[in-house]
C-alpha cells in the first residue's frame, strides 16, 4: 500500500510549520539564503507502516520527522517535501513503491528500507536509475562490502561491524574460552554470529555449538534443550517479537551461562516486553538511548517529549540520516543536482553532533563509529541498555586487513568454520 502523495504533503506542512523544539541538538552548517528559494527536496521515506514490521517503522518516521521538527521543515537550508511510501516488509511492494517514488514523485533520494529483503529488491532499481538512498538501519555486509551499492550511504552499521568487537570483548575482559550461539536462520544472523565467532576464534576461543532458527520460531525448547552445559556464555541474536520470546524461554529454562548478543536483542522498542528477563544481559551496538553524551541527552529528551516514548535504533538511525543529508546539502549550498558529487559529499562527512557519537564513511559508504558494550540494568525505574565500554572508531572490518576480509566468503551458516563444534 502506498501513502499517497496528497496526504504525505498536508502532513509535511504541518511538519513545516511545527515551531523549531529546542532540544539543543546543534544544526547543521547554514547554507547561503539563496538555497531556501531553491524548490523543496524531494525525500522518499521508504518504510514499512503496515505488516510485521510496522512497529520498527513507526520509529524510523519518527526519527526522521523530529529532525525536520527541530530544523523548520529544512536539511541544509533548504525546504524538504517528504513523500512517505509503505513497503510492507514486503520485497515486491518495496520494488513498486520505490519506482513510484522515483518516477512519479521524482525524489532526490530515498531513506530507508528497513527490510533486507526489500533492499535487495530496491539496489538493482537505484543502482540503474542513479538515485542517491541513505540507508539508516539496514545491515547486511555485503552492501558496503564484496558487492557495494554505488548510490548507497549507510548510517547503520554492517552486521558484524557491532559483533566483531563483542567477540573480542568476551575472551579479552570477560575471559570467556568456550561459548555456544544461537540465532536466526538467514543473514542477518548468520552475519552478526559470523563477526562475533570469527573475532573470538581468532583471540583463541573456542566454539562449541551453533544453533540457527527459522524466523518464525515461537517455540525455543528444542533448541534450548540442545545447548551444551560446560560454556562460559550464549551468543545469541534476534530482534523484535523473536528478542522477547527467545529472552524469556531462556530464562525460564533455568539456564545459567550468560547472554551476550547482537544489540538489536535488546532494543528499547522491545525492552518493555521483555521485562526483567532482560537484565543483566550483555550486547554491543552503536547506540543506546542512555549514552552519556550531550547530544543524546537532548535527542532523547526531544524525542520522548515528542512521541510519549523513548527512541531505539531505528529511529536514531533516521534522525542521523537527516543529519547527514542536512550537512551534505549545506556543504553543496542546496546544489544536489550533481547525483555523483551529492554521494561523494556524503561520504566525506565527519559528522560530529550526532546522538550515537563521531562518524565518518569509508570508501564504500558505511560509516566508522563507535560500538558501545551495554549492560541491561534498571534505572529510574525502566530497563536501559546501561554503556559499560566503548570500542572507538570501529570500522567494518574490524581488525582484519579489508582485502583479506573482501577475498573471504561473506559470513554464512558454515562459515566461519566452527572450531569446536561436534
Amino acid at each position: 500500500m502506498r501513502v499517497s502523495v496528497s496526504v504525505s504533503l498536508r502532513a509535511l506542512a504541518l511538519v513545516v510549520a511545527v515551531a523549531v523544539v529546542t532540544a539543543g541538538v546543534a544544526p547543521a552548517s547554514a547554507a547561503p539564503a539563496a538555497a531556501a528559494e531553491q524548490q523543496p527536496i524531494a525525500v522518499g521515506l521508504l518504510i514499512p507502516t503496515s505488516g510485521n514490521f510496522a512497529a520498527p517503522g513507526q520509529y524510523m518516521k519518527e526519527g526522521f520527522e523530529l529532525y525536520l521538527k527541530q530544523h523548520d521543515g529544512m536539511l541544509g537550508g533548504r525546504k524538504v517535501v517528504v513523500v512517505q511510501a509503505d513497503s510492507g516488509g514486503n520485497p515486491a511492494v518495496g520494488l513498486t513503491q520505490a519506482r513510484r517514488l522515483v518516477e512519479q514523485d521524482h525524489v532526490s533520494v530515498i531513506v530507508g528500507p528497513l527490510s533486507t529483503a526489500v533492499d535487495q529488491a530496491i539496489i538493482p532499481y537505484i543502482t540503474s536509475h542513479k538515485v542517491p538512498a541513505i540507508f539508516p538501519v539496514l545491515s547486511p555486509d555485503d552492501i558496503t562490502q564484496r558487492m557495494p551499492a554505488a548510490y548507497v550511504v549507510r548510517t547503520s552499521a554492517a552486521s558484524s561491524q557491532t559483533t566483531q568487537p563483542l567477540g573480542d570483548y568476551a575472551y579479552k575482559t570477560l575471559k570467556y574460552r568456550k561459548i555456544a550461539t544461537i540465532a536466526y536462520d538467514f543473514s542477518f544472523g548468520w552475519e552478526s554470529v559470523g563477526g562475533f565467532v570469527e573475532a573470538f576464534q581468532h583471540d583463541g576461543g573456542s566454539v562449541l555449538k551453533q544453533l540457527w532458527t527459522p524466523i518464525a520460531t515461537s517455540d525455543y525448547g528444542p533448541y534450548l534443550s540442545e545447548l551444551p552445559r560446560n560454556i562460559d556464555a550464549v551468543m545469541c541474536s534476534f530482534s523484535g517479537a523473536a528478542a522477547v520470546n527467545f529472552i524469556k524461554q531462556y530464562k525460564a529454562f533455568g539456564l545459567k551461562a550468560p547472554l551476550i548478543c547482537q544489540g538489536n536483542t535488546t532494543d528499547e522498542s522491545t525492552l518493555p516486553a521483555t521485562g526483567p528477563a532482560a537484565l543483566g544481559i550483555l550486547t554491543a551496538l552503536h547506540y543506546s538511548t542512555a549514552l552519556d553524551r550531550a547530544q543524546n541527552k537532548s535527542f532523547v529528551a526531544a524525542y520522548t517529549k515528542a512521541y510519549g516514548h523513548q527512541p531505539s535504533y531505528y529511529g536514531e538511525g533516521t534522525y542521523d540520516a537527516a543529519l547527514v543529508l542536512a550537512e551534505a546539502v549545506g556543504k553543496l549550498h542546496g546544489d544536489i543536482s550533481d547525483t555523483q558529487k551529492f554521494i561523494a559529499t556524503m561520504r566525506s562527512l565527519h559528522v560530529t553532533e550526532a546522538p550515537r557519537g563521531p562518524l565518518t564513511f569509508d570508501r564504500y559508504g558505511n560509516p566508522d563509529q563507535n560500538v558501545y558494550i551495554r549492560k541491561v540494568e534498571m534505572s529510574g525505574g525502566r530497563l536501559e541498555n546501561v554503556v559499560i565500554g566503548t570500542m572507538s572508531n570501529v570500522s567494518q572490518f574490524w581488525t582484519f586487513d579489508p582485502t583479506a576480509v573482501l577475498q573471504r566468503p561473506v559470513y554464512s551458516r558454515s562459515y566461519p568454520v566452527c572450531n569446536a563444534c561436534k
